[in-house]
């Protein structure tokens, strides 16, 4: 599994200080150590030196000290023999001096001049052992003493070494000194890198610890939720065998958790997957990365036929396994069911609808030729009384007219409610014609229609008081419209005729939904409104006909207008105290703007 870019920079920092820890000690005591060396082997090339400038000092003097045995006399063989051997061994001593001092320029100036000085006195020493008498022995002896002064010489060179070896002591003490701080400066940074390095591993391995457990609760989380999802969910691997399933899965087709090893999905519940077309698309789905959406599979379980709806993708594989199918189903049998029995209702509901519809024509044919049917015999029976009236003349005694009037009112009357019928059949017959209707010049019209009625009918009573709110444009059919504010209006002047003066309120205000809604408010009779259900059927009155005639379809008519419109009407009043009755219409369309084309 690759690991990401922070990981990686995390475990390259931890592999850094332990390089630190342990290369940088170690090539730091490295280069003390060597310093430490250096300067040892400087201070012992010094002491190197001053022992060689020694031993050239001791080879001059045993040769002097030979030479001068000579002079005094003792010639004995083993003067001669260490005369010799320090005139032999000064010469190596004396390379070997300068090539000690061949780093240092000054000691080999004085090294040079020592060697000088020196074969000069050797050279003398041997003049002595080789002279022929004594007197010239004690000449040169002399000679060899006072020319070429050799201690000087090699006590500058040996003061030198001393001094150096001095400072390069100093020096390599320094350095002991700054390799034991060192040592210590690094055991120190030690213990803060490892304490580094611990820290850091300690909050790697907590934010590992606690990656982990959001891993398990997250994995706990998801099996949770798979295990409550009550649709049917699968996993399967490459060769189409179940891997893992939820519990309806295993509920739907008796599937322990324990027989959920890979097992072919072809062979779980009795056979219910086995349909050769759906196992190719399963195939083509793990295979070639198709989807499959909404495939209806019809199984038998139990000895039941299932309608199932499945869906199933490609699950990618993890760390380069094959690829995977994730399958889930949704048993639709109830739903199945419910739409058989649902169109099974609807074929009776179209049947019920039919009936209905023919009886409704059948209705509005009898109510039409019924109503025009009786025209003809209301004439006669209004004609005919006329006539017996004037044909009876004054000579009528009293009953005799007030059963004529009784004939001829009821013959007025009825010719009313027959209008009112073909006037309510044609509003449930005729089609809808939409066009832009201007409810305030509709209501004014009428306004003006009524005020010129009262004015004819009763013109000593007071005017009615108007108050009419602005009204919009709307989208309706303008016949119908004009008769539903015809009845509504004509009520409410009816029943506050009583009034003096009537006063009606007309008002208007937009829905939240946008719908335009309509009131009528009178001060009249108003009514009880335990029988407001009655208002708006047909033939339906809610006070006396002597008091306020009229034939009880007025409001039937008005609530099938606003059916057709798709409205509502409904009313609100107190007995004496007036009544107020609401209409609304939907926002078919902003008029007039839409019916002109224009933008809203």
């Amino acid at each position: 599994m690759p690991l990401n870019p922070s990981t990686n920079l995390r475990i390259g920092l931890v592999l850094a200080g332990i390089a630190a820890i342990v290369l940088a000690p170690f090539l730091l005591q490295r280069s003390l150590n060597r310093a430490s060396y250096d300067a040892a082997r400087w201070l012992a090339h010094t002491y190197q030196v001053e022992g060689a400038a020694r031993t050239v000092v001791t080879d001059l003097r045993d040769a002097e000290s030979a030479a001068l045995a000579l002079v005094v006399g003792t010639d004995v063989p083993l003067v001669r023999e260490r005369l010799r051997d320090a005139i032999e061994r000064a010469p190596d001593d004396l390379d070997r001096l300068q090539a000690l001092t061949r780093d240092n320029p000054d000691q080999q100036v004085r090294v040079g001049k020592l060697r000088d000085r020196i074969e000069q006195r050797l050279a003398m020493g041997k003049a002595i052992a080789d002279a022929p008498d004594p007197r010239r022995m004690t000449e040169m002896g002399r000679e060899m003493v006072e020319r070429s002064p050799v201690r000087s010489l090699a006590n500058e060179v040996i003061a030198e070494e001393t001094r150096l070896a001095a400072a390069r002591d100093v020096a390599a003490s320094r350095e002991r000194e700054r390799a034991q701080w060192t040592s210590a400066a690094v055991a120190l940074g030690q213990l803060v890198l490892l304490a580094v390095i611990v820290l850091l591993w300690k909050r790697e391995t907590d934010r590992r610890v606690a990656n982990e457990r959001a891993s398990r609760a997250s994995a706990e989380r998801a099996q949770a939720i798979l295990q409550a999802v009550r649709e049917p969910i699968a996993l399967l691997d490459a060769d189409q065998s179940l891997v893992l399933a939820n519990e309806a899965f295993g509920t739907l087709y008796d599937v322990e958790p324990g027989e959920m090893a890979p097992r072919p999905i072809a062979e779980v519940g009795q056979g219910a997957w086995a349909d050769p077309v759906f196992q190719q698309r399963l195939r083509d789905v793990a295979t070639r990365g198709r989807e499959l959406w909404d495939y209806e599979l019809t199984q038998v379980t139990d000895g039941q036929t299932r309608h199932m709806v499945v869906n199933a993708v490609r699950m990618p594989g993890s760390e380069g396994s094959d690829a995977g199918v994730l399958l889930t189903a949704s048993d639709l049998t109830a739903r199945k069911a419910s739409e058989e029995q649902v169109r099974e209702l609807n074929r009776q509901l179209e049947g019920k609808v039919g009936q209905v519809s023919e009886v409704n024509r059948e209705l509005e044919a009898f109510s039409y030729s019924v109503s025009h049917d009786l025209r003809a015999p209301l004439r006669h029976i209004a004609g005919f009384a006329d006539k017996l009236g004037r044909h009876i003349g004054d000579g009528a005694d009293e009953k005799t007219q007030h059963y004529l009037r009784v004939i001829s009112d009821s013959a007025r009357r009825m010719g009313a409610l027959i209008d009112d019928l073909l006037v309510y059949s044609r509003l449930g017959r005729n089609a809808i014609r939409l066009q832009a209707v201007d409810m305030q010049s509709m209501v004014a019209d009428l306004r003006a229609m009524f005020d010129a009625t009262r004015a004819n009918e009763q013109p000593d009573a007071r005017p009615i008081e108007w108050h009419i709110a602005p009204l919009p444009v709307v989208v309706a059919d303008e016949n119908m419209m004009r008769q539903a504010w015809q009845n509504l209006l004509g009520n409410a002047i009816k029943y506050s005729g009583h009034r003096d003066p009537p006063v009606i309120h007309v008002g208007h205000e937009r829905g939240a939904d946008g719908a335009h809604h309509f009131s009528v408010r009178d001060n009249g009779a108003g009514f009880d409104m335990a029988y407001a259900s009655k208002l708006f059927g047909v033939f339906q009155r809610l006070h006396k006909a002597s008091e306020y005639p009229g034939t009880g379809i007025g409001l039937a008519s008005v609530r099938r207008v606003l059916a057709r419109h798709d409205g509502q009407v409904w009313a609100e009043a107190e007995p004496d105290r007036g009544a107020t009755f609401h209409f609304t219409l939907p926002e078919l369309l902003d008029a007039p703007a839409r019916l002109t084309g224009e933008p809203a």
